[in-house]
């Protein structure tokens, strides 16, 4: 299998450590923005710079409108919408990996294949983990934030069988202008939802931290992100490049240890385990499975 030289395996490594500590960053911004405003800047400043640069893709407006609801809605709305007060960065780092099983879900209801025995197992062992969090949660993970990043992890899964539908394209240019979709019902939701009293306090105190937080949505995780982790597969096989993703909740609790004291008991560390096992298994046991066997 084709392996990635040092140099494409540090940018990957670049992009997950991104992706991973876009949690607590997210965490600090809300400090000031409420959670679902703060979802329509992501997007409204991924969408009106890059459009003037980068080419619709030739896909059917009704994906890339589908898409943009559901990543942008769903599961970034959700997402921040718990962070906000109802988990810490690094247990919603964790628990919105989920999104493998409920993808793999969606693939086999598209398809009419039969959920194989691994995966089974690869989904007791993720839900054994997130059985954990619920139970021992307390303020770092309350069950309505487990049930929102959830749901959250449902988006992305969406989005993933959209994109999939949508065959092979550039992924950044797909990102770009499937964000104008998710604009006009974040911004009614925040007005309705957020209120626009408190969107216009947000605003008025938010200092230069809060907005490099707004920043990072959208050129570090979504333009960097997505633009070098597209590059990186159109290059490479994904069973060569998908396994770094793993790495998401490593950086999501270690980043958020170090900058918001989150606290890491035996207990965090049974659920990741758990969770980041059952990925793992669901990820490589196909390729395992596969390996020649050696005689003696």
């Amino acid at each position: 299998m084709k392996t990635l030289p040092l140099r494409h395996f540090l940018l990957a490594l670049a992009v997950v450590a991104v992706w991973g500590s876009n949690f607590t960053v997210a965490k600090l911004g809300l400090r000031d923005i409420p959670p679902l405003f703060f979802t329509f800047l992501r997007f409204f400043f991924v969408f009106f710079p890059l459009a003037f640069f980068i080419r619709r893709p030739p896909v059917p407006l009704r994906l890339l409108a589908a898409y943009g609801l559901l990543i942008g809605a769903v599961q970034f709305g959700f997402l921040y919408a718990a962070l906000e007060h109802d988990i810490s960065p690094g247990l919603a780092s964790l628990v919105v990996q989920s999104q493998v099983f409920v993808t793999i879900g969606l693939s086999m209801g598209f398809s009419g294949e039969r959920v194989k025995p691994f995966q089974w197992m690869a989904l007791l062992l993720a839900a054994s983990g997130l059985g954990i969090i619920v139970i021992h949660g307390g303020a770092d993970a309350t069950p309505l934030g487990v049930v929102l990043v959830l749901i959250s992890a449902c988006g992305w899964a969406g989005g993933n069988q959209v994109s999939r539908i949508s065959g092979p394209v550039d992924m950044l240019g797909y990102v770009v202008w499937s964000s104008v979709f998710a604009l006009p019902p974040l911004l009614l939701a925040a007005l309705v939802l957020d209120g626009w009293p408190a969107i216009a306090a947000g605003i008025s105190r938010a200092g230069t931290a809060t907005w490099a937080a707004v920043a990072y949505q959208s050129v570090a995780n979504t333009m960097f992100g997505y633009g070098v982790w597209g590059w990186l597969l159109a290059r490479y096989p994904t069973a060569t490049v998908a396994p770094l993703s793993l790495l998401v909740p490593v950086f999501g609790f270690t980043v958020s240890a170090l900058v918001l004291g989150e606290a890491f008991p035996l207990w965090k560390l049974a659920a990741g385990l758990l969770v980041l096992g059952g990925l793992a298994f669901n990820l490589l046991w196909p390729r395992m499975a596969r390996q020649p066997q050696i005689s003696a």
